[in-house]
């Protein structure tokens, strides 16, 4: 990869492009080889890599205008992220576009392009500090910052946050083939049992899994009213149930005459994964960081993991999921 020049790699994978405070405090940092980037640093017990690390610093000292109506998309990465980054995106919008299969902004742009990340998109270049007070209220924002790292801002404010998280099998397994999908041509892959070493150890882009989980799971049961806390299963299972409820949470939910209309389900079938994978700008576009928006589009199922985890690595993980997140009355 460093034989390449650096313009040919994309923004992702380069590690050059970060200020003097991000190299200074990586020097202090724990390391280890990463998944996809060369290295990961662990900050604030969790760990990140090189680019990813500049925009967590840049988030935390510059989002310092978190407003009581923002909503704030949490996730760990591939928890389904992009499903729910569409689901209220048009829940928000749903009256300014009526008419879901027409002119609708998701038939035409990627949900990442639509609901950016803090410190993957906004807060990502080292020289330059968004402004975001033109942004029309409520402003739509996602992260995969635990809850430890959020801006002091996010915290303090009323903003209201949406957590989706999704069991640690397939978590996993869509992580491996997310990240394999997305290295450079002539690099090798990561192997399942590698990779799967470094998931169980905590080292993984935002982990340790188990931690980032609790950290919200907790909040959640300390502020109802802050902290919406979803899991991908029940998402999967009732998703009309889980779109009226987020739609209660954040303050727009549907009439009785939009449930009559089919509002509810025009939403749910616009965001589908059969409709979303399909799009032509999903199956050719790229996020300004460089990932090919059709690797945020694999399968979208529950329980893939069982066709590649062995009967003892299920187990190993179950063991694992038990200790950390068991104790405190979590389960997926």
């Amino acid at each position: 990869m460093s034989s390449q020049p650096n313009n040919a790699i994309p923004k992702y994978l380069q590690e050059s492009e970060v200020s003097q405070e991000c190299k200074d405090l990586i020097a202090t940092l724990p390391m280890e080889k990463g998944w996809l980037a060369s290295h990961l640093h662990q900050y604030q017990g969790f760990w990140y890599f090189t680019r990813q690390l500049q925009g967590v610093l840049s988030c935390q000292k510059h989002f310092n205008n978190s407003l009581n109506s923002d909503i704030l998309i949490v996730t760990t990465p591939k928890s389904g992220t992009t499903w729910l980054k569409a689901l209220t995106f048009a829940l928000l919008n749903r009256h300014k576009y009526p008419k879901m299969f027409e002119n609708h902004p998701l038939l035409t742009k990627n949900p990442h392009f639509l609901v950016p990340f803090l410190e993957l998109d906004l807060y990502n270049d080292k020289d330059l500090v968004p402004d975001l007070n033109s942004i029309p209220s409520p402003r739509l924002f996602s992260t995969h910052l635990p809850y430890v790292s959020l801006p002091k801002s996010v915290i303090d404010s009323n903003c209201k946050i949406l957590y989706l998280c999704r069991n640690p099998k397939d978590t996993f397994i869509s992580l491996w083939h997310f990240t394999n999908k997305l290295k450079l041509d002539g690099t090798s892959t990561n192997s399942l049992e590698d990779s799967f070493k470094k998931f169980c150890n905590g080292v993984s882009i935002c982990g340790p899994f188990w931690e980032h989980v609790l950290g919200y799971w907790k909040e959640s049961l300390d502020q109802p009213k802050k902290i919406m806390l979803m899991r991908y299963e029940e998402m999967k299972k009732n998703p009309s149930f889980v779109l009226k409820e987020l739609a209660r949470f954040v303050g727009c939910p549907f009439s009785k005459e939009e449930e009559d209309e089919g509002v509810i389900d025009d939403i749910l079938k616009l965001c589908s994964f059969k409709i979303l994978s399909n799009l032509e700008v999903n199956k050719k576009g790229k996020l300004s960081s460089g990932e090919e928006h059709r690797a945020f589009f694999r399968l979208g199922e529950v329980g893939d993991s069982n066709n590649y985890l062995t009967a003892e690595m299920i187990e190993q993980l179950d063991i694992i999921t038990e200790k950390k997140l068991g104790h405190y009355g979590f389960r997926f």
